[in-house]
């Protein structure tokens, strides 16, 4: 896949802007609690948590607990949702669902199961980017950039590092 530079939305200097501003907001909302879950869907949402987790450590010292989701995007019930590390505890905790783009809201909505089958104190969403498509009464808690697009168009994101780091409309 060919990016193109004039069709970056996001360059690396806004897109960690945006991940502090998340990572103050979602402190604020919680601030009393003595630490988080933030649970990434693989595999930008993963990436995306593993960013949000460094500047909360900046901003507030609370422990963070990393998981990582993986889910089959297209046919979420033909295939399993697994949560690594598996036997990580839930109950009474709150619970931070990381991924990159909010479209639809399908994959939020299969990878949230997961986290409904024990007590957990609160599931907040974050996304990077807010395309306002959704099929599934799924919204951003914490949202870094809304942006309106048409359906024809996507948003690739990359979070891995070198020149490419940003999100794009392709």
């Amino acid at each position: 896949m060919t990016f193109d530079e004039k069709n970056r939305i996001l360059d690396r200097n806004q897109i960690m802007q945006k991940i502090k501003r998340m990572a103050y907001e979602l402190y604020e909302n919680n601030f009393e609690e003595k630490d988080f879950l933030l649970a990434g869907i693989q595999e930008n949402g993963y990436l995306l948590a593993q960013l949000l987790a460094t500047e909360l450590q900046n901003i507030a010292g609370v422990k963070i607990e990393l998981a990582s989701i993986t889910l089959n995007k297209i046919y979420p019930l033909e295939h399993p949702i697994l949560v690594e590390p598996a036997n990580i505890n839930l109950e009474q905790r709150v619970v931070i669902l990381v991924d990159d783009v909010l479209n639809t809201g399908k994959t939020l909505a299969y990878a949230m199961q997961a986290f409904l089958k024990t007590e957990v104190k609160k599931v907040e969403t974050v996304t990077l980017i807010n395309r306002h498509h959704t099929l599934y009464p799924i919204n951003a808690t914490y949202t870094g950039l809304s942006l309106s697009t048409t359906l024809q168009e996507h948003i690739r994101v990359v979070l891995t590092e070198g020149e490419r780091f940003g999100a794009y409309l392709i």
